[in-house]
């Protein structure tokens, strides 16, 4: 198929990474650059949970995606549906193949709410809801707010998830708040997660285990949701170890969290890996494809085995940043990302511990002289207003 246009730089998706990509190329000078995103609205997911939470109203995690649209790059606002990287072409649902010589790969992830069964008829009805869908996380203020005793449950699946500390944040927050009403004692607090720990760096992991105590919180560990019996108000579980046994949970409020991949018509493509989650295949150090080499990738789609977060991508940007140029200059790939992440795990509606680690999953820590290895008023602060400065006014503009 001819193609309908042709760009130096062509970016698939206009979220976190697509558009901090863009803004870095613009100040580098690189003035053909497109970007295909479908969007007319741009969220700022960090504050999903305190959404959720009570904390923050909805409003403020939107902008329009055209405010953050970097000038004088080109807005294709289709969404994409085919790669062609022997062409050197992206297809869009709209009929368009649009050409390239860099390409660079962030539709960020897909959420697989299908995977669990009954998930889906009951979302946002019956005490369940999820901060992963931004029309569902007021929801789930609502479910939070208005329970008063019976059992409470949040969930985690098994399998790489952006934002891995997410379900657990709303289960102290909710028992915050619920402690505050004085209603906690009344309420069965289940939280399950399907790793060996609350989190994967022990000292972290520590620190969280202490919330846990505190709230009185049952935590169930190596166990992930197989279904739901909405009519029965029942969560089951499979246990992660093999051979181990299963349990049930009743449910007056279940916060629950999709298994996620990356989009379908990316797994079908040939940047996807051989996973069956099908993320797009590069290099974790260089993000540069594995078998084509005008190829990049960062954010949620990409194959790296970081944490899926916008810390990451704040640190995987300049990398990718370095490497395009130099592709498109002959010259050696020298940005190499360490696999930075950070995980701001807010354990009250006034408190917060900042977890930060890269690929030795050890912590890295990047504010000199402050410990926020354990909750602290300040770093509340920073996640519901600081944070968010840094994502608009600096991530999103080549800055950060």
């Amino acid at each position: 198929m001819a193609t309908s246009a042709h760009h130096k730089i062509v970016i698939v998706g206009g979220g976190a990474a697509g558009i901090s990509m863009a803004s870095r190329l613009k100040r580098k000078k690189i003035t053909d650059i497109a970007i295909i995103e479908p969007s007319d609205k741009h969220h700022y997911q960090p504050l999903f949970t305190l959404v959720g939470a009570g904390c923050v109203d909805v409003k403020k995690t939107e902008r329009s995606e055209a405010s953050v649209m970097p000038k004088g790059v080109t807005w294709i606002k289709d969404a994409a549906s085919a790669f062609d990287p022997d062409n050197n072409s992206v297809d869009t649902a709209g009929g368009k193949t649009i050409g390239y010589d860099i390409l660079i790969v962030c539709p960020g992830i897909q959420l697989d709410w299908d995977k669990i069964p009954g998930v889906t008829d009951t979302l946002g009805k019956n005490g369940v809801s999820s901060n992963y869908r931004v029309d569902l996380a007021p929801k789930t203020w609502d479910f939070i707010r208005n329970t008063k005793s019976g059992s409470a449950v949040f969930t985690m699946p098994a399998g790489p998830i952006k934002c891995a500390g997410a379900p657990q944040k709303i289960a102290y927050l909710a028992c915050d708040y619920w402690r505050s009403e004085g209603v906690l004692d009344n309420i069965d607090v289940h939280l399950v997660l399907p790793t060996p720990r609350t989190f994967g760096v022990p000292v972290f992991a520590d620190a969280l285990d202490e919330v846990v105590d505190d709230y009185g919180i049952n935590l169930h560990l190596m166990a992930d949701m197989a279904s739901i019996d909405p009519d029965g108000k029942t969560a089951t579980f499979k246990s992660m170890d093999e051979g181990g046994p299963g349990f049930d949970l009743s449910y007056d409020m279940l916060h629950v969290v999709p298994h996620q991949s990356a989009p379908d018509w990316v797994k079908s493509s040939p940047l996807a890996n051989d996973t069956p989650l099908g993320y797009v295949d590069v290099d974790k150090h260089s993000h540069q494809h594995v078998r084509y080499p005008n190829v990049f990738a960062l954010g949620d789609a990409g194959s790296t085995p970081n944490s899926k977060t916008g810390a990451a991508i704040r640190k995987q940007a300049p990398v990718v940043e370095a490497n395009v140029l130099a592709q498109l200059a002959g010259r050696k790939l020298e940005g190499s990302y360490g696999g930075y992440a950070s995980c701001p795990l807010t354990t009250s509606r006034s408190k917060m511990l900042l977890a930060e680690f890269d690929y030795t999953m050890e912590p890295t820590p990047s504010i000199p002289l402050l410990n926020f290895q354990k909750p602290r008023r300040d770093a509340w602060l920073l996640k519901k207003y600081g944070l968010p400065i840094l994502y608009w006014d600096f991530l999103l503009k080549g800055r950060a």
